[in-house]
């Protein structure tokens, strides 16, 4: 099943008697209360969906800024989204899929096997002139029961070993990676062998994700060729899920390193490296 939906086609499928569960997952560093804008203006019957608090437990410097949550709460969001047993589900955001890819990942890593990335956002669906409506929808809560486990997930000591034995990437900025600069964490830098590999490159000029062939030839370029493990981090967890949406588009599987950048940074015992090569510069 593809990763992605396009605009015409989630036109279409809503206006089915089978129409998706359609979240809205605005969200940002600089603006991370989407919930306004949502109200303003949303895809018809999306629901509100809160980065912080639906798709991510507290915040601790021991296990990042986006730690995955529990079983149990991540069920507790599913089910005050009306989400049902087999329902099909569409996420969003106006960041080209960067904060929806989490919650793509987190459905498929909960077991549920019909969720796409709207390609392109909000910002495509305007360009479509597609339906807009205002407001916030209250869904009937359900009773789903989720699983769990079904997308791989490395911690630290993994995220280590991919990086000598595997590919690890690095979806953060290129400017990050260097360590020429460190806006929120506290050491500027990247994991020692992980190889730069910018989310925004998954993107074409409108804001859509490259075409399979293109995302196959990028990742190839950086090692990804289907014989070694692949483990994807950045700077919290968030837009690493980005990056494995576009892996799995691509024909690629791969784990997320959830405490990322924002853990790793904040072990003294872990090595960091800088400049532009996987193990430029590496101290203690």
């Amino acid at each position: 099943m593809s990763v992605l939906i396009s605009v015409d086609e989630l036109v279409e499928e809503l206006a089915s008697a089978d129409a998706p569960r359609v979240l809205d997952v605005r969200w940002s560093l600089a603006v991370p209360d989407g919930r306004p804008a949502y109200a303003q203006e949303h895809l018809p019957e999306a629901i509100y969906v809160d980065l912080n608090e639906d798709l991510a437990a507290p915040p601790s410097t021991f296990e990042g800024r986006h730690p995955l949550p529990t079983q149990g709460s991540f069920e507790r969001a599913a089910r005050a989204w009306g989400l049902a047993d087999g329902e099909a589900v569409v996420v969003y955001d106006d960041a080209a899929g960067m904060a929806a890819a989490r919650a793509w990942w987190l459905l498929r890593h909960a077991g549920v096997r019909d969720v796409r990335i709207l390609d392109g956002g909000l910002a495509a669906w305007r360009a479509a002139h597609a339906p807009l409506e205002s407001g916030e929808i209250h869904p009937v809560a359900t009773e789903i029961e989720l699983s769990w486990g079904h997308m791989p997930v490395v911690d630290a000591d993994g995220a280590a070993l991919d990086a000598t034995e595997g590919v690890l990437l690095d979806a953060r900025a290129g400017e990050r990676y260097r360590g020429e600069t460190e806006p929120i964490d506290p050491r500027a830098g990247h994991i020692p062998g992980g190889i730069s590999a910018p989310t925004q490159d998954n993107l074409g000029e409108a804001g859509t994700f490259l075409a399979a062939d293109a995302l196959r030839s990028r990742f190839g370029a950086l090692g990804v060729d289907g014989s070694r493990p692949v483990a994807v981090y950045c700077g919290s967890g968030v837009t690493a899920a980005h990056e494995i949406a576009a892996l799995a588009e691509a024909g690629f599987a791969a784990a997320l390193y959830p405490g990322s950048w924002s853990q790793w940074s904040n072990d003294a015992e872990r090595r960091v490296a800088t400049g532009a090569e996987p193990d430029a510069g590496s101290w203690l």
